[in-house]
């Protein structure tokens, strides 16, 4: 039996420590001392407070309240938004990340939840809001839910500090936290059954809790480094993404999954507060695979794609459409129908958008090949969109009366075996950032926008 460390139980938006009440009771059961158990309760419902503040929050109450030394290893285990607070702890110092020894996520919001944008709403200050009379009244916590939208500006740089960065902040070794996510696949029943959406355990998405990020690189500008059409795919780092995924557990929903967890996963979770080395986390996988594997071949596969389009200074483009489709025998034909329907747009920067998509409608394995289409406007005459990529397939158009470019790009190479990286992987959320010029129209001299007339001095 490994030696037992303080562990700190991190609640979701708008719930409080009480939910932990089962969790806590199981943990004691199992030999945990009652003096090592820390459940935290936070402020959720107040509009000016951020996932940023509550790390910080956080880090002082381990102290305060938990009376953790500043450098004392802890085990957490968080549900839903905890897991977006314990990130955001982790990556504010990079010698937290030795502190923490092990890291269960319960349902986490790991990209936020379908639900933060509707909370966001009145209607959501009703069912949600904070009741307590004071000047914090039926408000929704309206900061916390933007970190929470899907395709937040706050998940999308949290993921490149803490998965795709250059440091590593999780992984199968003593010097970052073991990693370990849980998702069960039923929904909400009776009347909350009308918040309900395929893919999800009623609040997050199944392929939005892995660890397991990756992200790709689709760059169309004039960039110098770029020597060959090749390079503009780019494929981020490929290190561990096998490490951190998901756990589909049957029979359980966003709620069960903390007031009725089922004795699978408390054993799982209970065996994984126990790995101490390599060979520990290697065992735990295999067992947690043979849980996953029965449970994903009895639902739907789907995968998140969060896309951030960019002109080459770094600014939003916040008009465009991006499609999937396969070239066979001189025809184009869309891989995915569906893959541009289920789209949300980040209310704050629309230039951020998540794409949800059903992956298991048909073989994409067998693909012949894949291309994206990308299609971009600034709706003005003045100013457009371009590319230097050249296109394969001789259809890129431009339409400078909406400054408006259409461009495609092969990306074969993501569906073959051999790469790293594979465009379609189940249950996971694939970052892609897609680059392109802004230049003045028209695009051949001189342009209309900045002219010089002729005059002279007198």
């Amino acid at each position: 039996m490994s030696s037992r460390l303080p562990i700190v139980l991190i609640h979701g938006y708008s719930d409080h420590g009480k939910s932990f009440q089962r969790w806590t009771t199981l943990l004691r059961d199992r030999g945990y001392d009652p003096t090592l158990i820390h459940i935290a309760d936070y402020q959720t419902l107040t509009n000016e407070i951020t996932i940023k503040d509550l790390a910080e929050g956080l880090d002082r109450a381990l102290h305060d309240e938990a009376r953790l030394k500043d450098e004392q290893p802890f085990d957490a285990i968080v549900h839903s938004t905890g897991m977006l607070v314990i990130r955001s702890w982790l990556v504010t110092y990079a010698h937290r990340r030795q502190r923490l020894k092990h890291l269960i996520g319960l349902a986490p919001a790991t990209f936020g939840s379908p639900l933060a944008h509707k909370g966001r709403s009145w209607l959501g200050a009703i069912f949600k809001g904070n009741k307590t009379p004071g000047p914090d009244f039926m408000e929704a916590g309206n900061g916390v839910l933007d970190g929470l939208e899907l395709a937040s500006a706050f998940t999308w740089d949290l993921a490149h500090r803490d998965l795709i960065g250059d440091t590593t902040f999780y992984g199968p070794t003593k010097r970052t936290p073991y990693p370990f996510v849980f998702c069960g696949t039923n929904d909400y029943g009776g009347l909350r059954r009308l918040i309900n959406e395929d893919g999800t355990d009623g609040t997050v998405r199944w392929a939005g809790c892995s660890l397991d990020t990756r992200k790709i690189t689709l760059d169309f500008t004039r960039d110098p480094d770029i020597k060959t059409d090749r390079d503009r795919l780019q494929l981020g780092h490929a290190e561990n993404l096998e490490t951190m995924p998901v756990t589909l557990m049957p029979g359980l929903n966003h709620t069960t999954i903390l007031s009725d967890p089922s004795p699978g996963l408390v054993d799982l979770v209970t065996r994984a507060l126990e790995v101490e080395s390599l060979a520990d986390f290697e065992v735990w996988r295999r067992r947690a695979a043979k849980v996953h594997m029965k449970t994903a071949g009895e639902v739907d596969q789907w995968q998140q794609f969060v896309v951030r389009a960019l002109d080459e200074r770094g600014d939003p483009i916040t008009d465009y459409n991006v499609q999937l489709f396969s070239v066979e025998q001189g025809k184009k034909t869309r891989v995915h129908r569906n893959f541009a329907i289920d789209v949300h747009a980040y209310r704050e920067d629309s230039s951020l958008r998540c794409f949800h998509v059903k992956i298991s409608d048909r073989d994409l394995q067998e693909l012949p090949n894949l291309w994206a289409q990308v299609i971009a406007s600034t709706g003005s005459t003045w100013v457009g969109y371009r590319s230097v990529h050249p296109d394969p397939l001789g259809q890129a158009e431009t339409d400078e009366e909406r400054g408006m470019v259409q461009i495609q790009l092969d990306l074969s190479r993501m569906i073959r075996k051999a790469s790293p990286i594979k465009f379609f992987y189940p249950f996971t959320t694939t970052l892609i950032e897609l680059r392109l010029d802004r230049e003045p129209l028209p695009l051949t001299r001189p342009n209309k926008l900045f002219r010089f007339v002729p005059g002279s001095l007198s």
